[in-house]
């Protein structure tokens, strides 16, 4: 039987110092929440961030944590979740660190469908640098660095997502608490590399895209087949006057953990295993 786990046990020391109604409270409470409910203690779960706002996250919360460097999160969870399989790990960062600094690991990482949930709060700007155009931010969205409005083209993380090769794809609000929590649950019930956007108004430095813009164009999605990708990719193009949230794509792979044969030897993870001292021999040969 497991230990009943009570939502005081997951309440960090530091009290989170966002603005108030910065949508990465909701995020902290969902995520909270979903561990209780699926009666994972704290000892055995990880949250890795990176750089930004959004990424103060592990020190709100009582668990194992990381703060790295400005898009280098997902390796460093890569390789907690291989020195010991048995954790469940979070990836949690901003727009900025996971589309800018950190594209190349987001890809790799998914390829590799290492099982990790990757949820990124998407502002749509750099909050904790005081609000500059990101790579989500919308073509003419004025901001310190585009005061005459943005000219590049928004990335698109569902679709990057997807040709990457996540097994899990889904999009949320944080307006939305509910569902919030749910896809945050699906998403690390998933055995794989799970990968979560998550609207996350930023109320200090962007005027745009707030909670009222999000409402009048958010749409609870429901795909005909979770493991069509072809359905999931066009559904990720769809932007305008409606946006749909929910779970995109979900499919079951092997993972990379199934796969590496020095992972996969024991069930005994690879930081529990006994390891052997080497004589000076031993050094000499190696050298």
């Amino acid at each position: 039987m497991k230990k009943l786990v009570t939502l005081n046990e997951y309440n960090g020391k530091i009290r989170p110092d966002w603005c108030p109604a910065c949508g990465n409270f909701a995020q902290l409470s969902a995520i909270k929440n979903v561990l209780v409910e699926l009666a994972i203690e704290p000892e055995n779960v990880a949250v890795i961030s990176g750089i930004g706002c959004s990424s103060n996250l592990p020190e709100f919360i009582h668990a194992y944590g990381f703060h790295g460097l400005h898009g280098r999160l997902i390796p460093v969870a890569s390789g907690v979740k291989w020195a010991n399989r048995k954790l469940t790990v979070i990836g949690y960062g901003g727009d900025g660190d996971g589309f800018f600094e950190g594209t190349q690991h987001f890809y790799h990482t998914a390829k590799r469908n290492v099982d990790i949930t990757y949820i990124v709060s998407d502002n749509q700007i750099f909050g904790l640098t005081t609000g500059q155009a990101s790579p989500t931010s919308e073509i003419g969205f004025i901001s310190k660095t585009t005061p005459d409005g943005n000219i590049e083209k928004p990335v698109n993380p569902l679709a990057f997502a997807l040709a990457a090769g996540a097994t899990f794809v889904a999009r949320s609000f944080s307006g939305d608490p509910k569902h919030l929590q749910e896809v945050i649950k699906r998403g690390i019930l998933h055995k794989g590399f799970s990968f979560i956007d998550v609207f996350s108004p930023c109320v200090t430095f962007n005027k745009t895209n707030t909670y009222d813009y999000f409402r009048k164009r958010v749409y609870k999605y429901t795909a005909e087949n979770p493991e069509d990708f072809e359905q999931a990719y066009r559904a990720a193009h769809e932007w305008g006057d409606k946006i749909p949230i929910g779970i995109f794509y979900q499919k079951k792979e092997s993972t990379y953990e199934d796969m590496d044969p020095v992972i996969s030897s024991s069930e005994v993870p690879i930081a529990a295993r006994p390891y052997r001292k080497l004589d000076p021999e031993d050094y000499a040969e190696f050298l």
